[in-house]
């Protein structure tokens, strides 16, 4: 039986689990992973394949050859898909069928030759976008800073979040609400995410996925911020229940992502953006 796509795309994303090194709780010390050709971010589930890598910029081996670089390294596996819209031929009625594939990139550090930019590391703004991110957010919930729990209240609509001065720094502060933003996407009035508008309990499956999506929501976000991500928090205690879907699906981390981006895309005003 040949391996799938998915399968491939999941065990790396298992062996990294495994190793202790969940790939949405990246440092992003470097930049968020790129092309260095056409400078484009990596997307959904792209970005953590490639983000222990400890390098910003990678590029295609046809890339690397026409820029003169010689290989040096092992190709990481990144994804490609899209949706095709294909005509059915017995009921002449237009059917949709995701199409994926994959192939390998290299990071820019791995080959000789090549004019890389320097990395771009932390500067003095990252505060400032982080908190751009929050207050550009279309239709945002209304969100109260205070008291001792954070949460998402989607039957208020409402995030809660304590006050900056009751966390560690500022980075756990905006990766909290962050997370809890990523909930909010869910609203009925947003995404309409089952796992917010069907209430599912505290510890249900539904609210296991839900919160890996906030995990990966957080990441994307902490990413384009620049902030600094710490340990994780929740996500410990969802890591093997995670890790047993994904071995029993190998689709689950891929649509997860997927979706995380999409939420990520939503905060950011950006809606209409192809999430792989």
């Amino acid at each position: 039986m040949s391996v799938t796509v998915y399968e491939i795309i999941t065990g790396q994303i298992i062996a990294q689990l495994e190793n202790g090194v969940a790939p949405w709780r990246q440092p992003w010390s470097v930049g968020l992973p790129k092309n260095l050709v056409s400078g484009k971010v990596y997307r959904g589930i792209n970005l953590f394949l490639l983000s222990t890598a400890g390098c910003e910029y990678f590029l295609t081996r046809n890339q690397a050859e026409e820029l003169g670089g010689t290989i040096r390294c092992k190709g990481l596996p990144v994804v490609f898909w899209k949706i095709l819209e294909r005509e059915n031929k017995k009921t002449g009625e237009k059917e949709l069928t995701p199409f994926m594939r994959y192939y390998k990139v290299y990071p820019a550090n791995g080959v000789e030759g090549l004019d890389v930019p320097s990395p771009i590391g932390e500067n003095n703004s990252s505060i400032e976008r982080a908190e751009a991110i929050i207050q550009g957010m279309p239709n945002r919930p209304v969100i109260n800073y205070g008291g001792n729990d954070a949460c998402y209240i989607p039957s208020r609509d409402e995030v809660r979040v304590p006050a900056l001065e009751n966390f560690s720094d500022s980075a756990d502060f905006y990766q909290t609400t962050y997370h809890e933003l990523a909930h909010s996407t869910g609203h009925s009035s947003r995404l309409k995410r089952e796992g917010v508008t069907q209430n599912w309990g505290f510890g249900s499956h539904e609210y296991s996925d839900e919160e890996l999506l906030a995990e990966m929501t957080a990441s994307f976000l902490s990413g384009v911020a620049g902030i600094e991500q710490k340990t994780m928090q929740s996500s410990a205690a969802y890591l093997n229940g995670w890790l047993k879907k994904m071995k029993a699906d190998p689709k689950f981390i891929i649509q997860v992502s997927s979706r995380a981006q999409k939420a990520a895309d939503y905060i950011l005003g950006h809606h209409d953006e192809d999430p792989g």
